[in-house]
């Protein structure tokens, strides 16, 4: 009677104790939202790297470089105007004719004060009716000296000069410039695909510049991509 209540109790404490071994399934594995999925997928799209659109040489075979040279070494802006730039042109010829005004203002100075120069050089006055006589009596009653006239001479040759060299430097910077239109802007593909990148950076200091805040000072970074 004994032994089988015993036996009956050592099973049923077994059977407790082996249950409660079990894995908490619950715990282990716990339940996914499906919505917590769908916003990290969201979040994280797929990359996909940008495709660049690499430019082409297209040359223009209507459209000559040599062309458009000699139109703008024949007439200024002739050129630009070979290549459809025609805003171009107010500026070359407004360039063209400040230094035009320039040399004739210098060398009509330049007349009148060689003039006096040589007048007073030979010890003689202009007569009245003469061509520099008024200018000759302006110096004369405001004590005017040798020297700052002579200093006058050479002022207004060397500006004269200066201009006949803007000039041409002028006539030859819009030849250039026709050129580079005619040989490279018709012959590459223009598009609109252009972007800036604005970012911190350090910017190194020179040696003399240097603090003992430390060689590096923080400045902006602007990257264009053209």
């Amino acid at each position: 009677m004994y032994k089988r209540l015993f036996l009956i109790c050592f099973i049923t404490v077994c059977c407790f104790a082996v249950k409660a071994q079990d894995a908490d399934t619950s715990a282990v594995k716990p339940a996914i939202d499906s919505t917590t999925i769908k916003e990290d997928a969201k979040k994280s799209p797929a990359f996909v790297p940008k495709i660049t659109k690499e430019r082409k040489y297209n040359p223009d075979s209507t459209h000559s470089p040599r062309k458009a040279v000699m139109h703008s070494l024949m007439i200024p802006g002739w050129g630009q105007v070979y290549n459809k730039k025609w805003w171009k042109v107010p500026v070359i010829y407004t360039g063209l004719g400040l230094l035009g005004a320039a040399i004739v203002f210098n060398q009509k100075n330049y007349n009148e004060t060689l003039a006096i120069a040589k007048y007073r050089q030979r010890g003689i006055q202009p007569s009245p009716g003469d061509r520099y006589y008024d200018k000759y009596q302006l110096y004369a009653e405001n004590n005017v000296s040798d020297a700052y006239i002579n200093n006058a001479v050479d002022l207004y040759r060397r500006n004269r000069d200066l201009s006949i060299l803007g000039v041409l430097g002028a006539w030859g910077i819009q030849m250039i410039d026709a050129y580079v239109d005619a040989k490279f802007i018709h012959s590459y593909t223009m598009d609109n695909d252009l972007s800036f990148k604005i970012s911190p950076g350090l910017i190194d200091q020179p040696m003399y510049a240097g603090s003992f805040n430390g060689p590096y000072i923080p400045g902006i970074k602007v990257t264009f991509a053209f």
